[in-house]
C-alpha cells in the first residue's frame, strides 16, 4: 500500500507566536531542548501541574490557579482546587476591539457587535438576568438559535457564577424537557420562530410545552420577533432585560459553568458539568496552541447551538478572536453558501463537519468557483472521520498553503484530544497529532497499548476539562460506569483508533458498532469511505448483528441521491470486495428513505444494532432525539421480520422477507470462507 500524501508542511515561522512561547517556558522549565512538536507533547505530559500553569502564563489568565496543581488521580482528579476565576472575566480581558462577534443568516441579514458593545450587552443582560433572582449557582436555560443573543447570555450567565445550558430550536419537546428537567433551570430564554432551509418554523407551542414541564422555571425571556407564548411565569423581552449593574463573581476553578448532554438516543440524556477552570484552560489551550487562532483570526464553525462545537466556538473570545455565527441550514439555498462566507467574512479559520464535506463533494461543488478563500488559513473538520479521500477533495479545491485539520474530540470534554498542530505536517486520512496534555493511546483488550493495529482509544491522564460530574450523579457511579469500567483509572473513550509511531493518528468509528467479521475488526468509517463514494449512494449504515458467540450477519442500509439511479448494490459489493475483503461484503444491502441520526449528525449505528439484538423500537431511541426517524422505524421493521425468519429457522442467520431483498448468492456469501 502507497504511503499517504503529505498535503501539507508547516512554514519557517510556524514556531512563531504562543506555540513558540510554550516551547521556551517548558524549555527553560525542563532544562533541555524541545526541538520538535513530539518532543513538546512529551514534555506536555510530565508535569501536568506544570505544563496547565505554563498555558495559564502563556496565553494569559485573569483568575488564580491556587496553590495546588492536581488532587487525586482518575476518575476523581481535580486541577487546581484552590483556584479561582470566571469563564466571563477571561473572555473580557481577551476579546478586545476591533474583535466583534457577526451573526450571519440564512435569509442575508448580518449583525455584528464590536467587543466593546458585547460586553455592554452582557453586562446589561447580567443584570436583567439577576433582577428575574439568577445568582450563584443557578440554572439559566436557553432555546435558541445561534445568534448574537445566545452567545451574550452565556456569558451574562457565567458572570453571574450561574450555569448556563442550552437546546436548538430544533429540538422537540420531550428531548429538551428530558434534558432541562434534570437540571431546574430558573429563567428560560427562547425563540418562537427560528428559520432553516428557507422555512419558518413555529416553536411556540415548543416553548409553552417546555414551561408547562419545567417547576422550577420564575421567568421566560424572548428573544427575537415570535409570538408571545401563553406561559405561568412572567415573561420579558430580551432587549428590555434591565436592573442594577451585577458584579461579576469569581467561583471555583472547578464549579459548573454549563451542562452539556448526551444524544439521549436510547433514554434521559446524560447531563455532564464542566467547571469553569477546566473548559478556560482547555480552550486557551487547543484554540491558541494546537490551532493557531488568536488576535487578528476571524473563526468559524459551522454548528447550532445544540452540539459541543458552538461552546467550543465561543471560546474564541477567550483568546481574542472574532467569530461568526451561522443561523440556518448549511446548503441553503444551495451548497456553496457556507464557502460563499469565506471571502464575506474574510474568515481565516473555516470549520464544518465532515459530512457535510462529504455532501459538497457529493453534490459536484467547486469550491474555488465560489469563493477566492484569500484569507483562508486553515479548513477544520469534525464530527465523523475525514476519509484520505476527504482530505484529497478539500486539498483538490482550496489555495495552496492552506492547512486541512481533521479533529477528534466529545462533548464529554468539550474539545478535541486529537488535531492538529501549527508546527505539525497535515497527511492525507491522518489527524496530525494529539494536543498538548493529552495523553492518547490505542489499547488492545488487555489494556496494553499498540501502535499501527486498531485499538480502543484511552486517554491515560486526566485533563482539565473532562467533566466535574454528571448532573444528580451524586455518588459518581454513572460517570466511572460511562468512561472508567473497561480500563480502571484510564478513560475509555469509545472509538476505534490506530495510533502511529509517527504520532498521527486514525479514528475507524464507534468501537461499540465495529464491524467484526471472521475476527477481522473493522471501524464503520473505512466502510462508509467504500460504500459512499459510488454513484449514485447518498449515505449509509451498516450493522454487524453478531454476537459475543456467534458471527452473523453484516447488513448495509442505503440512501440514494435520486430515484432514477441505477442500483448500486452490485458496485457496492465489487467495491467492497476489492478495497476492503470479501469478509466485509454485506449479505443484505437495502435501501430506505432516510439515514437515522442523533440531533448532531451522528448515525445511529448502536440503536439499530440493538434491534437486531432484540431490543423494540421504544427501547433503543425516542423520536424527539432522531432526526430521521422514519429511517429507523423502516430499519425496526426489516429487524423484526429479520428475526422471525432467524425464530422459524432456528438459526441466527436469517433471510429476511419482504424489504425488496434478494436472496443470498454464493458471491455475497463468499466472505465466510474467505481467509
Amino acid at each position: 500500500m502507497a504511503e499517504p500524501r503529505v498535503l501539507w508542511e508547516p512554514g519557517p515561522d510556524a514556531w512563531d507566536g504562543p506555540i513558540g512561547a510554550l516551547r521556551a517556558s517548558l524549555e527553560a522549565a525542563t532544562g533541555r531542548e524541545l526541538p520538535t512538536y513530539a518532543d513538546l507533547h512529551a514534555a506536555s505530559l510530565e508535569d501536568l501541574g506544570r505544563f496547565w500553569r505554563a498555558v495559564a502564563a502563556v496565553c494569559g489568565l485573569e483568575g488564580d490557579l491556587g496553590e495546588q496543581d492536581l488532587r487525586g488521580t482518575m476518575p476523581d482528579a481535580r486541577f487546581f482546587p484552590g483556584g479561582q476565576l470566571n469563564y466571563a472575566e477571561e473572555a473580557r480581558a481577551a476579546f478586545r476591539d476591533p474583535a466583534e462577534v457577526v451573526e450571519v443568516r440564512e435569509d442575508g441579514t448580518v449583525r455584528r457587535l464590536g467587543a466593546g458593545a458585547f460586553w455592554e450587552e452582557v453586562s446589561r443582560v447580567a443584570a436583567g438576568l439577576a433582577a428575574l433572582g439568577v445568582g450563584r449557582g443557578d440554572r439559566v436555560a436557553a432555546i435558541l438559535s445561534n445568534r448574537l443573543e445566545a452567545a451574550i447570555a452565556l456569558e451574562a450567565t457565567a458572570w453571574l457564577g450561574a450555569v448556563w445550558t442550552c437546546c436548538s430550536p430544533d429540538f422537540g419537546t420531550r428531548a429538551i424537557v428530558d434534558r432541562f428537567a434534570q437540571v431546574e433551570p430558573t429563567v428560560l430564554l427562547a425563540v418562537t420562530e427560528a428559520t432553516w432551509a428557507g422555512r419558518t418554523l413555529s416553536r411556540a407551542d415548543v416553548v409553552e410545552a417546555v414551561a408547562a414541564a419545567l417547576p422550577s422555571l420564575r421567568a421566560l425571556v424572548l428573544c427575537g420577533e415570535g409570538p408571545r407564548p401563553r406561559v405561568a411565569v412572567e415573561v420579558v423581552r430580551f432587549d428590555e432585560l434591565a436592573g442594577s449593574p451585577s458584579p461579576l463573581v469569581r467561583v471555583g476553578f472547578n464549579d459548573p459553568l454549563w451542562i452539556l448532554y448526551s444524544s439521549g438516543t436510547t433514554g434521559i440524556p446524560k447531563a455532564i458539568v464542566h467547571g469553569h477552570g477546566g473548559i478556560v484552560l482547555e480552550h486557551k489551550k487547543v484554540l491558541a496552541l494546537n490551532s493557531g487562532i488568536g488576535v487578528g483570526s476571524r473563526f468559524f464553525w459551522f454548528t447550532t447551538t445544540g452540539w459541543m462545537m458552538w461552546n467550543y466556538l465561543l471560546g474564541g473570545l477567550l483568546v481574542g478572536a472574532s467569530i461568526v455565527l451561522y443561523d440556518g441550514a448549511p446548503q441553503h439555498p444551495d451548497p456553496g453558501r457556507l464557502w460563499r462566507l469565506i471571502d464575506e467574512e474574510r474568515l481565516s479559520y473555516f470549520g464544518v463537519s465532515a459530512p457535510y464535506l462529504r455532501a459538497c463533494e457529493t453534490a459536484g461543488l467547486a469550491p474555488e468557483r465560489e469563493a477566492t478563500m484569500a484569507s483562508l488559513r486553515v479548513v477544520a473538520s469534525t464530527g465523523a472521520p475525514l476519509t484520505a479521500a476527504g482530505f484529497r477533495w478539500v486539498h483538490e479545491h482550496v489555495p495552496a498553503g492552506v492547512q486541512i485539520v481533521s479533529g477528534s474530540g466529545g462533548t464529554d470534554v468539550c474539545t478535541a484530544f486529537l488535531g492538529s498542530s501549527p508546527v505539525c505536517p497535515t497527511i492525507e486520512g491522518r489527524l496530525s497529532a494529539a494536543a498538548l496534555g493529552v495523553d492518547a493511546a490505542a489499547f488492545d483488550a488487555e489494556g496494553h497499548p499498540v501502535l499501527g493495529v486498531m485499538g480502543e482509544l484511552v486517554i491515560r491522564q486526566p485533563l482539565p476539562s473532562m467533566p466535574v460530574a454528571f448532573w444528580g450523579d451524586d455518588d459518581g457511579s454513572r460517570l466511572r460506569a460511562a468512561y472508567f469500567a473497561t480500563y480502571p483509572g484510564v478513560w475509555r473513550h469509545g472509538d476505534w483508533v490506530t495510533a502511529y509511531a509517527d504520532g498521527t493518528f486514525v479514528i475507524h468509528g464507534r468501537s461499540d458498532a465495529t464491524l467484526n467479521r471472521g475476527g477481522v475488526r473493522m471501524g464503520t468509517a473505512e466502510f462508509y469511505r467504500v460504500v459512499e463514494a459510488v454513484a449514485g449512494v447518498h449515505g449509509a449504515l451498516v450493522i454487524d448483528t453478531s454476537s459475543l458467540e456467534t458471527e452473523g450477519e453484516l447488513i448495509c442500509f442505503i440512501t440514494l441521491g435520486s430515484s432514477e439511479v441505477d442500483d448500486p448494490r452490485d458496485e457496492i459489493r465489487r467495491r467492497l470486495r476489492v478495497e476492503l475483503s470479501p469478509r466485509h461484503v454485506p449479505n443484505r444491502i437495502e435501501v430506505i428513505s432516510v439515514i437515522p441520526t442523533t440531533l448532531n449528525g451522528k448515525k445511529l449505528e448502536v440503536p439499530a444494532r440493538r434491534l437486531f439484538l432484540g431490543a423494540s423500537l421504544e427501547e433503543v431511541a425516542a423520536p424527539d432525539a432522531v432526526v430521521g426517524w422514519e429511517g429507523l422505524v423502516e430499519i425496526a421493521e426489516y429487524a423484526r421480520a429479520w428475526r422471525e425468519t432467524a425464530l422459524r429457522a432456528g438459526s441466527s442467520e436469517p433471510s429476511p422477507r419482504g424489504s425488496g431483498s434478494s436472496p443470498p448468492t454464493s458471491r455475497d456469501d463468499e466472505h465466510r470462507a474467505s481467509p
